[in-house]
C-alpha cells in the first residue's frame, strides 16, 4: 500500500514539475511590440553611409540583445530592445519571406501583440511622386503573378502586357487593415521631409520642368506593386496601373519594391495581417531617368547610394533619412501605446 502511495505521489510530483516547467516557458518568452523590417543594409549596422536599416538600429536596438534565428538571412540576427525587434530579411520575395516565417517560428518570442513595420527604399511612379516622398502603403500587388508577355510578340505594341489570373488572387493583392493605415498616415502626414538640389534639377530637367516633377517630397497613402525583378520602364509602369486598378486597390500606384507582398502572404497566413505597416521612400523613378537607357544603366554599376547615380541622383541618403522620420513616429507611438 505505501509502495502505492509513493509512486502516486511522485506521479502527480512529475506531472506538477512538467506543468511549472510548461508555464515557466511561456512566462520566459520576450514580447515583441513592434518587429522593423529593413532588407538590406550597405555597410555596417552603425556609424557609416545608411542602408534601410541603419537609423532604426541606432536609435531603437543598438546594444539590446542578439538572436540567431533558424532557417534566417544567413548571419543576419534578431536585435531585441525594450519591446523593439529589428530583422534584416535580405532581398527578393523568397527572403524575405523565409526571413520572416524564421522569425515567427521562434518559440523565445511572443508576437501575439506585435506590429511589424516594413521599411526600406523604392522606384516610383511618375506624376503621382517625387524621389524623397515617403509614402504609408494601403495595398500590395505582386508584380510577378498573372501573365506577361514581352511587347515584341504583341500585335498592339503600345498594349499593357500583363493579364490578370483569378487564380492567384489569395496571393497576389492583400488589402491592408483601412483603419490602421488611416491612423499611421493622420500620425505622419505633416511630417517635413527634404531633398537636394541636384535631385530637384535631375527631375526638372527629366520631365520638362512639369509642376509635379518639381514640388518638395510629402508623405501620401498609396499602392505598391512588389516584383522580384528591378524592373523600370514605361511598358511596366503600365502593367502596374493596370493592376492597381484591376485589384481595386484604395489608393494610386506609388511604389515599386521586391518584398512587402511576400511578408504580407507570411502575415496574413499567421492571422498577423491587421498588425501590418509598410512605410516606404522614393530613391528612383519607375521609367528611365536624364537619358538613360537599359544598356546605358544596367551596363555598369551604378549605385542607388552613389551621389553620381543617374538612377536616383544624390537623394538615397536623404530619403533614408525622411523615411526614419516618418517611421520613427509609429515606432514610438506603438511603443508608448498611442497607435
Amino acid at each position: 500500500m505505501k509502495k502505492c502511495i509513493t509512486f502516486v505521489l511522485m506521479l502527480v510530483l512529475a506531472c506538477t514539475t512538467c506543468l511549472f516547467a510548461q508555464g515557466a516557458m511561456e512566462v520566459e518568452k520576450t514580447p515583441v511590440k513592434v518587429l522593423i523590417l529593413p532588407k538590406f543594409e550597405i555597410g555596417d549596422l552603425s556609424g557609416d553611409f545608411p542602408g534601410e536599416a541603419q537609423y532604426y538600429y541606432e536609435a531603437y536596438v543598438k546594444d539590446g540583445e542578439e538572436y540567431d534565428i533558424k532557417g534566417g538571412f544567413e548571419n543576419n540576427k534578431l536585435y531585441v530592445k525594450d519591446g523593439v525587434a529589428l530583422y534584416l530579411t535580405g532581398m527578393g520575395k523568397v527572403n524575405s519571406a523565409m526571413s520572416l516565417q524564421a522569425v515567427l517560428s521562434d518559440n523565445r518570442f511572443d508576437f501575439s501583440d506585435c506590429y511589424f513595420l516594413s521599411t526600406g527604399c523604392a522606384g516610383s511612379s511618375r506624376e503621382y511622386t517625387v524621389m524623397g516622398d515617403v509614402f504609408v502603403i494601403t495595398a500590395c500587388i505582386d508584380f510577378d503573378l498573372g501573365h506577361h508577355a514581352d511587347p515584341r510578340e504583341m500585335k498592339d505594341i503600345e498594349a499593357t502586357t500583363w493579364y490578370h489570373d483569378e487564380g492567384y488572387d489569395s496571393a497576389s493583392y492583400k488589402l491592408l487593415n483601412q483603419d490602421l493605415t488611416n491612423r499611421v498616415y493622420e500620425l505622419v502626414k505633416d511630417t517635413e521631409l527634404s531633398t537636394t538640389e541636384k535631385t530637384k534639377r535631375v527631375m526638372a530637367r527629366t520631365f520638362d520642368n512639369a509642376q509635379w516633377a518639381t514640388r518638395d517630397p510629402k508623405v501620401q497613402k498609396g499602392t505598391t506593386v512588389t516584383g522580384d525583378n528591378y524592373w523600370k520602364g514605361e511598358h511596366d509602369e503600365a502593367n502596374a496601373l493596370l493592376m492597381t486598378k484591376t485589384y481595386g486597390a484604395p489608393d494610386p500606384y506609388a511604389l515599386t519594391e521586391m518584398e512587402d507582398i511576400a511578408l504580407a502572404v507570411v502575415l496574413d497566413r499567421y492571422n498577423l495581417l491587421d498588425k501590418y505597416i509598410v512605410i516606404r521612400d522614393s530613391v528612383n523613378m519607375d521609367v528611365f531617368m536624364y537619358g538613360s537607357t537599359p544598356e546605358s544603366l544596367w551596363s555598369i554599376d551604378d549605385s542607388l547610394a552613389s551621389d553620381d547615380s543617374v538612377e536616383s541622383a544624390d537623394i538615397f541618403a536623404t530619403a533614408r533619412k525622411n523615411n526614419f522620420l516618418v517611421g520613427s513616429q509609429v515606432v514610438d507611438a506603438i511603443v508608448n501605446g498611442t497607435l
